[in-house]
């Protein structure tokens, strides 16, 4: 069981965001939400490998980290500025924050 579904509003997002062409009209909330689905499946290789994370904490801040990778490789490939860059990043955190919860972690 996963955060996001692969036909979820994320991952329509993250096809989205991959697909554009180079110095594309993103907008920070697509990039956050796609972000987040990368995360996601990031985190789920990772537990698959190594393991549930041995904290709620822990698993949030993995997330938050594979959300920022995606965004710092969209940014620069899609040449995007540092505002739209700082505001995904929000954006994403916020996101990990509403889907990762306690019971959620716990259930994963």
């Amino acid at each position: 069981m996963g955060f996001f579904h692969h036909e979820s509003d994320e991952a329509q997002a993250y096809d989205q965001v991959v697909n554009a062409p180079h110095k594309a009209e993103l907008s920070h909330e697509l990039i956050a939400a796609a972000a987040s689905y990368e995360a996601a499946k990031a985190y789920e290789k990772h537990v698959a490998a190594s393991g549930q994370p041995p904290s709620h904490a822990k698993a949030k801040e993995l997330l938050a980290g594979f959300a920022g990778a995606f965004i710092d490789r969209i940014v620069e490939t899609k040449g995007l500025d540092y505002v739209d860059k700082q505001k995904a990043k929000h954006h994403s955190q916020q996101k990990v924050d509403e889907v990762v919860t306690v019971d959620n972690y716990n259930n994963y």
